[in-house]
């Protein structure tokens, strides 16, 4: 059967918080992650794939657009008391999954756009139905009820789930000052050991945080096994390409919330055998998660409205047909927990990363008063410090970054070169980075806050009242 003759298939894609690469097939040895190992070896790796940002809303944001934070609206995150959105012009993924008659549904977590109830979300994203559990047990409950529900109409269907395990949960096992991994539901694994990744001082306490992270992972997959096996049991595995992937890294510092690839690397496991996307091959190819979209819309032969996207299809790669990658690949970060603007260019060999802020080297992702894990000495830019405004990494020489190279007479064509595509970019992304700071949500709130008795105080009254005035030169009250 040709391309253009075969059937669309249904699509079942899962996500999870914080993961990065962290997994057995990817080359994580003490993680026991036997389902997606399963699904790797059956499937498609694509073993390059990059966050558009290394938080979680913005991340998503791009992953279900194509288009890049800055652009999207979604530029730190969406939930309450940060209040980032969707610009109402911008369609999900399920919106168009939908016009071109899928039946699409949401189960679990979703952190693209603001928090609504499940039928305003729906409404939103372009889901027929929506159901945001959370947690990876009744996540997987719902979804093979989903399943279960979907496989009995003729038409295909687009399946959304989100599980938030192996994000950082709190519980009743944790030490004052600490957020771990495992709530009040998880275990820790080390049943083949421990492996603090190489970025971070291999310690006890670092040990047994990361038997925590192992954990989590471990309690994923489980849901996932649970979810491919009704997929396999309903017969549906043949024909539905399903696709495993995470919003950024792993919380854990210098990671998550960084530009460092530790906070940008995403997994990318997919599987269509109906195609032929099967097998366990391996693809090494730059790509960013704006570009999963457009691959799905060059797959299904759409021709969606709105605004256009900035990623590019992959759909070649995975037909085995000639492929150009890409050179470069860009990732941003704007506000998170705080402030802390900074864009970079990444290519095989070079990482360019310029900061907008005098914030600390990296932010802290660990949720916790104290740290367990810590960077190893000798990273440069430790969040003790400012980071400067530029930095450059020779990954080749040094994969985890922990020699900053941009000020070295050798590097100075390199750091041309990619801070002249950074800049084009933005340029060309329309960036609002380049004309000033950008303000969040709580800015305005807080402006309107202020403003709100406006037009309320009698007459001659200023806005801090009468008593008080402001000398412009020494900014004293007096």
């Amino acid at each position: 059967m040709s391309a253009s003759s075969r059937p669309r298939p249904h699509i079942l894609l899962l996500h999870c918080h914080d993961l990065g690469r962290h997994l057995h097939c990817l080359g994580a040895d003490t993680v026991r992650s036997p389902h997606l190992d399963g699904l790797a070896a059956q499937g498609v790796v694509l073993e390059d794939v990059f966050a558009a940002a290394p938080q979680c809303s913005p991340s998503r944001a791009s992953l279900f657009t194509g288009r890049w934070p800055h652009t999207n609206g979604v530029m730190g995150l969406t939930r309450r008391g940060f209040a980032w959105d969707l610009h109402p012009e911008e369609r999900h993924l399920a919106g168009m999954l939908r016009e071109a008659g899928y039946r699409t549904e949401l189960v679990g977590v979703q952190h693209e756009t603001r928090g609504r109830d499940d039928r305003q979300l729906a409404r939103r994203l372009g889901f027929d139905r929506a159901v945001t559990d959370g947690m990876a047990g009744p996540v997987a409950d719902l979804t093979v009820d989903a399943l279960r529900r979907l496989s009995a109409d003729p038409e295909p269907f687009y399946l959304q789930v989100g599980f938030h395990e192996p994000r950082r949960l709190p519980g009743a096992r944790d030490v004052p000052g600490v957020t771990g991994f495992l709530g009040d539901h998880i275990e820790p694994d080390d049943v083949l050991g421990v492996a603090v990744p190489p970025y971070l001082d291999d310690e006890p306490s670092a040990r047994e945080e990361i038997a925590e992270l192992q954990g989590s992972i471990r309690h994923m997959d489980a849901a996932v096994g649970r979810v491919l096996g009704e997929l396999e049991q309903l017969g549906l595995a043949h024909e539905t390409l399903v696709i495993f992937t995470t919003d950024h890294g792993l919380a854990l510092p210098r990671a998550k919330c960084s530009l460092y690839d530790p906070g940008t690397e995403v997994a990318f496991l997919l599987r269509y055998p109906a195609r032929g996307w099967a097998g366990g091959r391996r693809e090494r190819a730059l790509l960013s998660n704006i570009d999963v979209v457009p691959t799905l819309v060059d797959l299904l032969g759409l021709a969606p409205e709105g605004r256009p996207m900035h990623g590019t299809s992959f759909l070649p790669l995975l037909d085995g047909e000639p492929f150009e990658p890409a050179e470069t690949v860009f990732t941003e970060m704007t506000h998170h927990d705080y402030y802390d603007p900074r864009r970079a260019v990444r290519t095989n060999r070079f990482k360019l990363i310029v900061n907008f802020s005098s914030a600390p080297g990296f932010m802290d992702p660990t949720q916790s008063w104290h740290r367990r894990c810590s960077a190893i000495d000798g990273h440069p830019h430790p969040n003790t410090e400012s980071h400067p405004e530029v930095e450059l990494y020779d990954l080749a020489a040094a994969p985890w970054e922990l020699a900053d190279v941009a000020d070295e007479p050798g590097y100075a064509e390199v750091r041309a070169a990619l801070t002249e595509a950074l800049h084009v970019w933005m340029r060309d992304t329309g960036d609002p980075l380049l004309a000033g700071a950008v303000a969040d949500p709580q800015h305005h709130r807080s402006v309107a806050a202020l403003t709100a008795h406006e037009g309320a105080l009698p007459s001659g009254t200023g806005a801090t009242g009468p008593q008080h005035s402001r000398n412009t030169e020494t900014g004293r009250q007096q």
